[in-house]
Parts: structure tokens; C-alpha cells; sequence
């Protein structure tokens, strides 16, 4: 189980709470949605939860330890912007091979074309790119997946497709799920439940509709 255990975090001594006292778990196999405003702390929760960010109190657990600090971590967080993640110098044979596994081997299943890996990240769409980050992701140690709206800004049929690819994957390999998204219709179909971040804590459902209820009670 992946867990965030009374998370605080703020990017300054004197900055505001993005994450105040912040609990959440996702279990192998399940898929959770988080949806919110822009800056309310999504991307900053998901960074803390596959290790980027160190919170200012509280835990992250993986299976009741903490996160690995070397070697391979089996959280592994795929951005929206996929650009900024690989290195544009690398051809694209390259960005799959030094990510630490056989990241060519899922080339096929996640529709990567090979024509593709002669070439360089700026001569790839944003959905072939996204294709490429998430095979990087998903190595043979990876039991979660944070996802931080990754298809946001492709195209309807990109998205479809991507989505359809990687669900099939998730579920033959019973990995646990936080996506990120603003799109509360996507988050219903994919997701278990949903969660909603709004004023530095989670709750329970749309934060615009009913009474939310606090995080530490899911």
C-alpha cells in the first residue's frame, strides 16, 4: 500500500500551507482520482508522494517503509509536460534505454512505433512523447503510478488511446493509481473513487458539491 500520513508541506518558512495535514492511501490494483483548482497542491502532493519533495512533517510509506532513496523506486510519477522529463539531446532509443529497466520491451504494448526511436524528443507530438515518458515508468519494480494529468493537453482521440493502453496495463499488472486531472467526467470513468483538494487538505468527492469530508477519515 502507498501512503501519505499527516503530510505538511510549504515551499517557505514563511509561505502558505499547500498540504495541511494531508492522509491518503491507495491500495495495488486500485485507481484514485484527484481533482482540484489550479495550485491548490495536487502536483506538489504527487512530487511528495514519488519522493521528489521531502514534506515538512509527516509520512510517505510504501508497503509501511519508507520510500527507497537509491536504486529503482517503485512509485514512479509521470508529468504532464513529458518534455521537460526527457533529455532532448537523447534519441529516443536512448531516453528508453538508461531509464534503469527494458523500457523498449513495452513498445509495442503501449503503441510507441519504432520508427520513432531514431529520433529526437522535439520531432515527436506530445501523445507520442507521453508514450514514451509513461514505458519509461513502468518498469518490472513499479507497483504505483502517479499520474499528473497526463493527457491534459492532447487531443480527445490521443487521449482515448493513451488511457485504453495503459488501463490495460495497470490492470494486468495490479498496480495502484493516483491520476490527477481536472476532468471530473475522465475521473469517474477511470477511478474508484475520487478525491478533491481544496484549501491545503483532501476530501471526499467534488469540493463544489455537498459537504467534503476530511482526508484522515477515508
Amino acid at each position: 500500500m502507498l501512503e501519505a500520513c499527516e503530510l505538511r508541506f510549504r515551499y517557505s518558512a514563511s509561505g502558505p500551507w499547500l498540504l495541511d495535514g494531508v492522509s491518503l492511501a491507495v491500495s495495488p490494483g486500485e485507481i484514485v482520482g484527484l481533482r482540484g483548482p489550479s495550485g491548490c497542491g495536487k502536483s506538489t502532493l504527487a512530487r511528495l508522494l514519488g519522493g521528489y519533495l521531502r514534506p515538512v512533517s509527516g509520512r510517505v510509506l510504501f508497503d509501511e517503509r519508507t520510500l527507497p532513496t537509491r536504486g529503482y523506486c517503485p512509485v514512479q510519477l509521470v508529468f504532464q509536460h513529458p518534455e521537460f522529463t526527457i533529455n532532448p539531446h537523447f534519441r529516443i532509443s536512448k531516453a528508453l534505454t538508461e531509464c534503469g529497466h527494458d523500457a523498449l520491451a513495452l513498445a509495442e504494448e503501449l503503441g510507441i512505433d519504432r520508427n520513432w526511436l531514431n529520433r529526437f524528443p522535439h520531432e515527436l507530438s506530445g501523445g507520442e512523447l507521453q508514450r514514451i515518458a509513461l514505458a519509461r515508468a513502468l518498469g518490472p519494480s513499479t507497483q504505483y503510478l502517479l499520474l499528473d494529468e497526463i493527457t491534459t493537453m492532447l487531443d480527445a482521440v490521443t487521449q482515448a488511446s493513451i488511457w485504453h493502453l495503459l488501463l490495460r496495463t495497470v490492470r494486468e499488472r495490479r498496480l495502484g493509481v493516483l491520476a490527477i486531472s481536472h476532468d471530473a467526467a475522465l475521473l469517474a470513468r477511470l477511478a474508484s473513487r475520487v478525491l478533491a483538494m481544496d484549501k491545503a487538505q483532501l476530501h471526499v468527492g467534488d469540493t463544489e458539491q455537498g459537504e467534503s469530508i476530511r482526508s484522515r477519515a477515508v
